[in-house]
């Protein structure tokens, strides 16, 4: 595709997640947001109303009729769906987790290789600004901390916590830590509904690193926050307010052999904020264009989804 082509999308399931898809491609330059699909009449009245495009009750009415998709529908859904749009010759982008199972997702990543599609999976939070800054900072870390808390919300009881919420996280370490898993230990409790909806898990790294993370969607307080220990430096991450502050060691005054005190400095990192899933998409089109391979690819999709099926098989 030219850079200077018209690009026209579509997108499948305009729920909670799949309603911002269709505001934000309706907003970008050079991209025409050709129709939306959902099961839900009224929801798709109301974006029918709001965008003044095509309504359609089945996805394959998009087909022919664009040249990329978001997939922004029930997890169970990804698999089917992302499938025929590769097999069509369309570029996916397809909500996290990228399928139910390993044997799905090696399939769709191997259909978009031998296509030559686009597939991306939509780990927002790659394109957070504090985490892009983060990339940077981490070195060589020892102990990560992860927080992903928040109320009980309907919209994703069709999986537990690990598939809902902690696989952000589990993204993010994987990203920051290019070391094989060898050890994975987790505790998960079904509290309101029939999956997990509280999940803890400890993930040991080959390079020695330790990774805690905890996921709750029954909490009352919303936290979003990762905390990074290595040598010399602690990195305190707030992926909702988009804020990293960074704490070095240095020397105290005077000769560390005779028992001086070590100081801790902090250091704000500026951040250049913008909402994550309009740099996501913008990001996705960009890709589309250019045919480049996608910060978050659907290798990297599969990735996070391995590791979180070894701790949903320990819960």
């Amino acid at each position: 595709m030219n850079n200077g082509e018209l690009v026209r999308v579509g997108v499948v399931g305009v729920g909670y997640v799949g309603q911002h898809h269709a505001r934000i491609y309706s907003e970008l330059p050079g991209v025409e947001l050709v129709g939306v699909v959902d099961i839900d009449e009224a929801r798709l009245q109301e974006l029918g109303a709001r965008h003044r495009v095509q309504l359609c009750r089945d996805y394959r009415e998009l087909l022919g009729k664009v040249d990329a998709v978001s997939v922004a529908v029930p997890t169970l859904l990804h698999y089917p769906i992302a499938k025929e749009f590769l097999e069509f010759g369309v570029d996916v982008l397809v909500e996290k987790p990228i399928a139910q199972s390993l044997t799905q997702a090696d399939e769709l990543v191997e259909i978009a290789k031998a296509d030559e599609r686009i597939f991306q999976v939509g780990h927002i939070e790659r394109f957070n600004g504090a985490v892009k800054a983060l990339e940077a900072i981490v070195k060589s870390p020892g102990f990560i901390e992860c927080h992903r808390l928040g109320p009980f919300a309907a919209r994703n009881t069709d999986v537990d916590v690990v598939l809902d919420l902690m696989i952000h996280d589990i993204d993010i370490i994987l990203n920051l830590i290019h070391s094989p898993v060898t050890a994975v230990s987790a505790v998960g409790v079904p509290v309101i509904s029939d999956q997990v909806d509280i999940a803890n898990a400890r993930l040991q790294f080959e390079s020695g690193c330790v990774a805690n993370l905890t996921a709750s969607r029954v909490s009352v307080e919303r936290v979003r926050r990762i905390r990074i220990f290595q040598r010399d430096t602690f990195i305190s991450l707030d992926y909702a307010q988009q804020e990293i502050a960074v704490y070095h060691r240095i020397p105290g005054e005077g000769d560390a052999a005779h028992g001086t005190t070590p100081k801790i400095v902090r250091e704000d990192i500026f951040i250049d904020k913008a909402e994550p899933l309009r740099v996501e998409l913008e990001s996705f089109i960009e890709c589309v264009r250019s045919r480049k391979r996608p910060l978050v690819s659907g290798e990297e999709g599969r990735d996070a989804l391995r590791v979180a099926s070894q701790i949903v098989e320990r819960l």
